[in-house]
Order: structure tokens, then sequence, then C-alpha cells
């Protein structure tokens, strides 16, 4: 005689993702995070850490975008850290015109390793957190960087001291924050160039095609080997 498992009974052992909120040590007081990871009790394919939009025009570790990018890295079997800079909800610390948002983006990462030393360490982040990110990028050298929409005249990036990682930026043509136009002429101008995608039609905050840029991260991303 057969047995069918009760729908009750297979919900409680199904595992469920990894979501923990953190606390972590930032150079200016305690930084708040979360964590959140494929599945529970699992180990990881990789690290990421994502930088948040400008903190002092509502950007916080909760935005869209943000959450969107922890997503697609989830997606990959990643666990992501997303934070808050200093001053931003529980984090301690004022606003240091992304200077002391880089450190605390260091900060992050130092976290991550400590916990995962072995793993490969993405990094990614979103308009000013997509400076701060190649900003960090340059010290830290993740295999994988994707930032959308970064905001390069806004967080000042010395085009001489530039990432060498795998380095994808997504940028939306019809961005009224960050230019399009300016980030291809600035991705064309650097040795070696990252790879661009611009994608039609969309603006700064990706309104409506979020699942489409879910998509041009993990196919860039999981198409990568890690020594690239």
């Amino acid at each position: 005689m057969s047995s069918v498992a009760h729908p009750h009974y297979m919900s409680s052992i199904t595992p469920r993702p990894l979501f923990e909120r953190l606390t972590i040590a930032g150079p200016a007081g305690e930084l708040e995070g979360i964590l959140d990871g494929p599945l529970a009790g699992g180990e990881p394919a990789a690290v990421a850490v994502i930088c948040h939009p400008h903190p002092q025009f509502g950007g916080t570790m909760t935005n869209k975008v943000v959450h969107t990018l922890a997503k697609s890295f989830t997606d990959l079997g990643a666990a992501a850290v997303r934070f808050n800079y200093r001053g931003v909800g529980a984090s301690a610390g004022t606003y240091d015109e992304g200077n002391g948002e880089t450190l605390d983006a260091l900060a992050a990462i130092e976290w991550v390793r400590n916990r995962w030393p072995s793993l490969p360490l993405w990094l990614g982040g979103f308009s000013f957190g997509g400076g701060v990110a190649i900003r960090a990028a340059v010290q830290v050298h993740p295999q994988r960087l994707v930032t959308i929409a970064p905001a390069i005249r806004l967080v000042t990036v010395d085009a001489a001291s530039l990432p060498h990682s795998g380095w994808l930026i997504v940028q939306g043509e019809n961005d009224d924050l960050v230019n399009a136009l300016d980030i291809q002429q600035w991705a064309a101008s650097l040795q070696p160039p990252p790879e661009l995608v611009v994608v039609p039609g969309v603006d700064h905050f990706f309104h409506g095609r979020l699942s489409e840029l879910r998509r041009i991260v993990v196919d860039w991303a999981g198409g990568r080997s890690e020594s690239t």
C-alpha cells in the first residue's frame, strides 16, 4: 500500500533560505546588516557584500535594487550581506562624503571573510553604492564586481586606480540621475573596460524591470569562473 506524505510534514522538512540580522563592528561604531543565503545550514558557493544608495537621499540596505542584487547572488548559491552605512538606520556614526562609507564597506567585507575565509568574494553596489563598491574593490580584489548605475561623479573614483576584477556595469538608458552616455564613455575609457549592459527604456531605479535586472546579473555572474 502506497503512502502519501502530508503537505504540512513536507513543508516542515524543506530547507529554508538563510536569513540573519547582523551587527558588524565598523570604524565609526556598530553597523546593522542583513545576511541572505541560499539554504540554512548549507555552505554557500561564495560570499557577497552589497552597498546601498546615497544615505542622504533615502538610501538604505532595503532598497529594491539592492535587494534584487542580493537575490541575484543567492540565486547562484552565494550568501549576500547588505548593511547600512554609518548614520543610517541603527548604524552608528554620521555621513562622511563616501569616504567613511567606503570604510564601512571594507568592515563588512572583513566580517564576511572572517566568517567564510576560503570562499570567493563578490561585491555589488547601486548608485552611490556603486561608487563605494568600486573604491572598495581596489583594495579587496573581489572575483566579481557588479555595479548598477554607479554614481561615479558623486563618489570620487580614481581612474588611475581601478579594480581588475571581473566587472559588470548595468545602466538604465533613461536614467535621470546617472547619465547613461557619461557611463558609456567612462567605461570605454578604462583599460581593461568593464562589461557594460545598457538596458533600453529603464530609469535609475529600474521601476517595473527589476526581474530583468536580476536575469542580467545572474546570467553574467553565473557564466564566469572564479579565476576570471
